[in-house]
């Protein structure tokens, strides 16, 4: 049942999380919407900063998983990632990434959410890296770098737009980089 609670405070901070942003959404609400007592929220995270770093680690091994899936299923070629990307931005509940918009509430570097936050990216660049070794790309950790620069560009990009046009845009820009 401990197990359960947990999964619930989770699954529930999450969604609300990601709809709302972290600010909007507090301890109490998660509680009701997640039925999960205080008693129980406070056995399993010391606060609210713990709960979100909770859930920014589950979102981050679960994003690059599936980046890394739909990649490999759109052939594997580290251009693929703007593949995903569009499917992604596609999605009806798209509200762009969980990373930067904690990054963008939570102003403090020293926060342990900002820092698991800047972690995901970090995760993430080095995953775009071994695409670009894997395609034997020169200079893949540049070229991650760029592509990463380019990702959160399109992410942002198609939060505002509301399309998922960014993706197939930055995917131009980042074909013309590994030709040049």
């Amino acid at each position: 049942m401990a197990v359960n609670a947990r999964a619930r405070l989770l699954s529930t901070a999450e969604s609300l999380f990601y709809a709302n942003g972290i600010r909007a959404v507090g301890v109490e609400r998660i509680l009701s919407e997640s039925g999960v007592g205080r008693a129980s929220f406070y056995r399993h995270f010391t606060g609210k900063e713990a709960l979100v770093v909770a859930v920014l680690e589950g979102r981050d091994e679960r994003w690059r998983s599936w980046l890394s899936e739909r990649v490999a299923a759109h052939g594997g070629h580290p251009l693929n990632i703007f593949d995903a990307l569009f499917e992604r931005f596609s999605a009806q509940d798209y509200r762009g990434c969980v990373a930067i918009n904690t990054m963008t509430e939570i102003a403090d570097p020293a926060s342990p959410a900002r820092r698991m936050a800047a972690l995901h990216k970090t995760r993430v660049i080095t995953l775009v890296e071994q695409l670009m070794r894997d395609a034997d790309v020169p200079q893949p950790g540049v070229r991650a770098r760029q592509f990463a620069l380019l990702m959160d560009g399109a992410i942002v990009t198609a939060l505002r737009e509301g399309t998922p046009d960014a993706a197939v845009r930055a995917r131009s820009i980042a074909e013309a980089l590994l030709a040049s």
